[in-house]
């Protein structure tokens, strides 16, 4: 079983796969300062996350990993393999 920290990783990785998100937009609603829920800090010291430029402005992409370890999440649901196309 995942703890806290393990599953808000899990449903971050899923929020930034759904669509492009910004930088700012990412830390607006992830980032914290509560030392028991850094999930933004962990998923980006994992490598789980990366950021990028793009037309001049920063993005949030899930990562090779990221992707590896939503599925894995998903198979454990029971959900199978999803195509995220978060990497171009």
């Amino acid at each position: 079983m995942f703890d806290a920290v393990e599953s808000l990783i899990i449903d971050l990785l899923e929020w930034v796969a759904n669509r492009e998100r910004s930088y700012d937009e990412v830390m607006d609603a992830w980032r914290t300062s509560c030392p028991r829920f850094p999930v933004w800090e962990d998923a980006n010291d994992r490598g789980l996350v990366m950021k990028q430029h793009v037309d001049g402005r920063i993005v949030v992409r899930v990562t090779p990993s990221g992707l590896t370890l939503l599925e894995q999440r998903n198979i454990m649901r029971g959900r199978g393999a999803r195509s995220r196309g978060s990497i171009p």
